[in-house]
């Protein structure tokens, strides 16, 4: 059996065998094995089976892809962007990872629409260029930066990939270390001198939200773009919602983490 129909496979049917890697003796067997048949690395062409983006293409890692496969992660953002975009809209993904979201606003704004994605991990936003290829979404333009409060070089440090094979939990870091790298950085209002203002901002970036947005005043202010962002700590969210506020957004939580403020 090649390779690669060995890792459709295990991204189809592996999950429910999972918990077997936690059982004495057999567990690291299983894991072994698993290792050898499906390396960590490996990556396969698959179809969302359901939900609001079925039928889209995305390159998965059968590790981590059920979810995608599926597509039911994320449920209320996928909620929020199916109410909230239409075509022609302009939507900023920020913290893009490999694409997900930004291939289902692609879909929901058409090609009279745009959609920019923004990823820092050089590895991730050429993975997201390739979905949005292979999904003959022209209208995605991937964007291989941090976003941050002043724009400049910064440091970027990337995800373990034994940790996160899609190495989601990158982020911006104060100083130089192992597994860090440099990596262009620009501010929302800055990005605004190159292209359409959003319609929309949906933002993950692990934990660097105020940062996010305390360059995006300008934006804010007289833009006004619908913002969805998960928060990643209690912080952060209380200082978010107070700005929100103070700029005259209405806020909402749609779920533990995934803040949504709409302009009045």
């Amino acid at each position: 059996m090649s390779g690669s129909r060995m890792a459709q496979l295990f991204l189809r049917y592996a999950s429910p065998f999972a918990g077997m890697r936690q059982w004495p003796w057999v567990g690291p067997i299983v894991s072994r094995l698993s290792r050898r048949l499906v390396p960590r690395d490996s990556l396969v062409w698959a179809q969302v089976q359901r939900g609001h983006a079925a039928g889209i293409w995305l390159q998965l890692n059968p590790r981590t892809g059920r979810a995608v496969l599926e597509g039911n992660g994320k449920a209320q953002v996928q909620t929020a962007l199916v109410e909230r975009l239409a075509p022609g809209m302009t939507l900023y993904d920020v913290g893009a990872n490999i694409g997900f979201f930004s291939l289902l606003a692609a879909r929901l704004v058409g090609p009279s629409g745009r959609v920019v994605a923004f990823e820092a991990d050089p590895e991730i936003a050429a993975r997201l260029r390739t979905n949005a290829a292979k999904n003959g979404f022209s209208w995605i333009a991937v964007e291989h930066q941090a976003v941050c409060a002043q724009s400049g070089e910064v440091f970027f440090q990337r995800a373990d990939v034994a940790e996160s094979p899609d190495r989601g939990v990158g982020h911006v870091v104060t100083a130089e270390d192992a597994g860090t790298i440099r990596v262009s950085g620009m501010s929302r209002d800055d990005h605004l001198q190159l292209g359409p203002a959003p319609d929309f901002v949906k933002c993950d970036v692990e934990g660097a939200e105020l940062e996010v947005f305390r360059g995006a005043s300008r934006l804010l202010k007289q833009n006004r773009p619908i913002v969805l962002c998960e928060m990643h700590c209690e912080e952060n969210s209380r200082v978010l919602r107070r700005q929100f506020d103070e700029l005259g957004y209405a806020c909402r939580m749609l779920d533990e983490t995934h803040l949504l403020a709409l302009p009045q």
